[in-house]
């Protein structure tokens, strides 16, 4: 299982199924004032920030779809009632979200009010015309102010269907796809079967959101757990860290994206690359983030890395079957300084990301609304940030299948102001997605940022070292600063 961009994935010709989902309650009086919970930070400044840009008529946009295959002759009937089994299970998904006196509230339908319309979308025959309806079918049937927060269909063949799920970030991150593709495809292959399936239990997001804000709303600037960030942001004060490289950004300006995708290791190097790492003491991502921090300082960037990481905060057991947003951002910072080998550079990221564990107690957007209250009004990241993220695709939850159901993630967003990478393992190798500004300096600068990281992590996996100098030209540090016709897709098949 990977995660590329949906223009890049083929799905075969067929007749397009899509299963709306609705609720009687929503039709007789909606979920109602008693069931209201409060969103989790993270939902919270999503949700404002889409109130804010629908205000202004300048709306942001983004999705995460999972996609998975389904072999042999369709049963649409017992699909259909492992979708439905699916969304009652997790209730984040079966909740509209609002602004109730000032906070963004979820309201929960009942499991059993929830209704699937079967719709016959269309039937395409040829794959390309099928790719272009489904990229614009998830970009504009998915809405953060709209209920329900998620799509969910099939392109049906004689002898095989491709699922596909989209959701909007306010319900789920990238570590849920994997748990849904296990538990529709579970709860599927049970029904053909005359079974029942047996799930794990799966807690609510709800209550997790409860509890962040029970620990975390009364806490002020002055709180001691805020004191690695303070540390982190130094005597310039600045929150967020910036991105090294010239993407040819204008301050205050957003940009249409380019959203790539690419191999940096195959099965037998990446097996190799996470020897060599293990080798030194660390660990495949350790090894993968330490030739980031190198490939960006023989480009122009600092000898000491500093940008954000994503780290889940699921548990090892709590949340490990629910879907939500159950991610933290952290700072990192290590010395990745010229004359350093790769031991001692996988040492430095292995102290930095040591330190940071210990800092996982405050929610990202709370530290943000905290100690950068200027920029946390803004409706995006204030310029472009140093992020990187990486998952190892082989442990997720139904791993073990993966083969047989070949998953794959995909992540999309309207516009950007700078880059983000995300780095997955699974059993073909190394990946890498990235999403950034589509602007031509960040067009080159992100070429050969990903053709020096290639050939980088492919020297570890050769040599057990960094390749120098590594083939990445030096540049410049940046200076601071209507409803869709589905009938008409239809026809051009």
């Amino acid at each position: 299982m990977r995660q590329f961009p949906l223009e890049m994935h083929h799905v075969a010709p067929g007749r397009v199924v899509e299963w709306r989902l609705r609720s009687t309650a929503a039709q007789a009086h909606g979920p109602g004032d008693a069931a209201s919970r409060k969103a989790s930070f993270n939902q919270d400044k999503h949700f404002t920030v889409a109130e804010e840009s629908r205000a202004a008529d300048d709306p942001v946009a983004s999705w995460v779809a999972v996609t998975f295959e389904v072999t042999g002759p369709l049963d649409e009937q017992a699909l259909a009632q492992s979708l439905l089994s699916f969304v009652q299970r997790h209730e984040v998904l079966r909740c509209a979200f609002r602004r109730l006196a000032g906070e963004v509230a979820c309201e929960p339908f009942a499991p059993a009010t929830l209704i699937l319309d079967p719709e016959l979308v269309g039937t395409f025959e040829d794959a390309g015309v099928l790719s272009d309806f489904l990229v614009e079918r998830f970009k504009r049937s998915i809405d953060t102010l709209s209920w329900p927060l998620f799509i969910m269909g099939a392109v049906v063949r004689e002898d095989s269907a491709t699922v596909y799920l989209a959701f909007d970030h306010i319900v789920c991150d990238g570590m849920s796809m994997p748990i849904v593709a296990r538990e529709v495809l579970t709860a599927y292959e049970g029904l053909c079967r005359g079974e029942s399936a047996e799930l794990p239990p799966a807690p609510s997001y709800l209550d997790f959101a409860e509890e962040q804000r029970r620990r975390y709303l009364s806490i002020d600037a002055g709180d001691g757990r805020l004191d690695y960030w303070k540390a982190f942001m130094g005597p310039a004060g600045e929150f967020f860290p910036r991105f090294p490289l010239d993407l040819g950004v204008e301050p205050g300006r957003m940009y249409p994206i380019v959203n790539e995708a690419s191999m940096l290791l195959d099965a037998g190097e990446a097996e190799v690359f996470e020897k060599t790492c293990l080798a030194v003491g660390g660990k495949p991502f350790m090894g993968v983030l330490g030739s980031v921090a190198v490939c960006l300082r023989e480009a122009g960037g600092p000898g000491v890395y500093r940008g954000f990481m994503p780290v889940s905060e699921r548990g090892r057991s709590t949340w490990t079957n629910s879907v939500g947003w159950f991610v933290n951002t952290l700072p990192i910072e290590f010395d990745a300084s010229p004359g350093r080998d790769f031991a001692q550079v996988m040492a430095s990221v292995r102290a930095g990301f040591g330190e940071m564990m210990t800092h996982l107690d405050v929610p990202f957007v709370r530290a943000w609304e905290l100690l950068a209250p200027e920029e946390f009004a803004a409706r995006s990241w204030p310029y472009p940030v140093n992020f990187f993220s990486y998952i190892d695709m082989r442990k997720c939850p139904g791993a073990e299948r993966h083969d047989d159901w070949r998953p794959t993630t995909h992540v999309w967003s309207a516009r950007a102001n700078g880059a983000c990478s995300w780095f997955q393992r699974d059993t073909d190798g190394l990946h890498m997605n990235s999403i950034y500004v589509d602007t031509p300096a960040a067009r080159r600068t992100m070429r050969d940022f990903q053709e020096a990281l290639r050939l980088t992590v492919q020297e570890v996996a050769r040599s057990g070292g960094f390749r120098r100098p590594v083939a990445l030209t030096p540049q410049r540090r940046p200076v601071r600063t209507t409803p869709l016709d589905v009938a008409a897709f239809a026809r051009r098949g």
